[in-house]
């Protein structure tokens, strides 16, 4: 077979353009198609959406050349603070408090807004010479052969590769047409994302608010602004996403409270339903999934985006290795070596996100007691502290080479 690329990535949202520069860096060919056009990929304006980037994130970013490009308009979390309670009663007395500087490192993590990384990853992917976009079409069929796989487009275009690489989301057609399966469960939560503006200056600090249906996450963003991710039980978020703005900054005030004073809307609104889903197998003949399309977790830690990124450090690190020893890239042995990595840790996150949401979303007093105590517990014990810090930073586990700050 005559090959267009050595890999062929479906989806051009965040996951695949970093992916694409990640690979080719490595020398590997890689064409990528997103049914989006490009004017619409590329928007300037704000429209709500960010992103709460691990340290260990951004290191990727600066591996694959993005992270200079954005740092100066993403908001370092120097602290996070997380805390039990209800709407409109305040925090209780037991809470966690992580600070930046228990760590050696530097900051946690940064906030960065949707339009800044997608204009950052595209203009990347412009310059560099392994890297084809096609825009503006959808993939509609694949086939895996002996030799490699091809893949064709709704105008027609068949596209050769060696591998296929689903970043097609959450309901991945890629993964649906290779017969892999999903296991999960809805939450009966909808999150509800949007920015706001403030009077009062954040700190670079997150906090995050458990309520009985659900957690609030406020993140902050350069200058009085802040990101919003709100879950409540999905009846009640269809009734305030239909809400207009002020009625629906009025269903707002009474969780958020008023310690950043005044607030209003800034950007979008956006009500995301939320469950859990694991693609039973990373990969298969001649193919693997990455970020969304291999799993989507719970918004409670924020590590969606982040465990996309270990996908992509991982594959392109295992990908990239395998070609420099003269291996076929595309072999199942191969493949499996991502899975390996990768999936354990992804089900082992899954499942912690799961049991903390149970534990949190809920009015039980026995279980608001529990939840207090461990608080109290880890608050006081600077290492078990520590460890929580590193985790929120994405510094554990057994991390890719990019993760790590090095080059693959």
């Amino acid at each position: 077979m005559t090959y267009d690329a050595d890999i062929l990535i479906v989806g051009g949202g965040l996951n695949g353009p970093s992916l694409a520069l990640a690979l080719a860096q490595g020398g590997l060919r890689v064409t990528v198609v997103d049914a989006l056009p490009r004017d619409t990929r590329e928007g300037a304006e704000f429209d709500g959406r960010a992103y709460a980037l691990a340290l260990a994130s951004t290191r990727v970013l600066d591996g694959i050349g993005i992270w200079a490009n954005v740092v100066q308009d993403a908001q370092p979390i120097l602290q996070i603070k997380a805390s039990d309670g209800r709407a409109g009663e305040g925090a209780a007395p037991f809470f966690l408090h992580f600070d930046h500087a228990e760590i050696e490192e530097g900051p946690m993590g940064h906030m960065l807004e949707d339009r800044y990384l997608r204009r950052a990853l595209l203009e990347a992917m412009d310059t560099d010479p392994n890297i084809t976009q096609i825009e503006g079409r959808r993939v509609v069929a694949q086939n895996i052969g002996a030799n490699g796989i091809t893949a064709t487009t709704d105008d027609g275009q068949v596209l050769r590769a060696r591998i296929l690489v689903g970043c097609d989301g959450r309901d991945s057609a890629v993964a649906q047409r290779a017969g892999i399966k999903r296991t999960g469960w809805d939450y009966g939560q909808t999150a509800l994302v949007c920015a706001i503006a403030h009077d009062d200056p954040h700190q670079g600090c997150a906090h995050q608010f458990f309520m009985p249906a659900g957690p609030l996450a406020i993140l902050p963003l350069p200058g009085n602004r802040s990101s919003i991710v709100w879950s409540e039980s999905s009846a009640t978020a269809a009734d305030i996403h239909a809400m207009d703005d002020a009625h629906y900054l009025d269903a707002l005030r009474p969780r958020f409270g008023d310690f950043l004073g005044a607030i209003a809307l800034e950007g979008k609104r956006f009500a995301y339903p939320l469950r859990l889903t694991l693609a039973n197998s990373f990969i298969g003949p001649r193919l693997a999934l990455v970020g969304d399309a291999a799993h989507g977790m719970h918004p409670i830690a924020g590590q969606g985006f982040n465990f996309g990124l270990r996908d992509i450090a991982a594959l392109a690190e295992v990908l990239i290795l395998a070609a420099r020893r003269g291996e076929d890239i595309s072999s199942p042995i191969v493949l499996e070596r991502y899975q390996q990595w990768r999936r354990f840790d992804t089900m082992m996150m899954a499942l912690g996100t799961d049991s903390v949401n149970r534990l949190f979303s809920n009015d039980s007093a026995l279980l608001r007691g529990v939840r207090g105590l461990g608080m109290g517990v880890v608050q006081s014990l600077p290492g078990l502290r520590r460890r929580f810090i590193r985790e929120a930073a994405g510094l554990s586990g057994d991390l890719p080479r990019l993760m790590r700050g090095l080059p693959i």
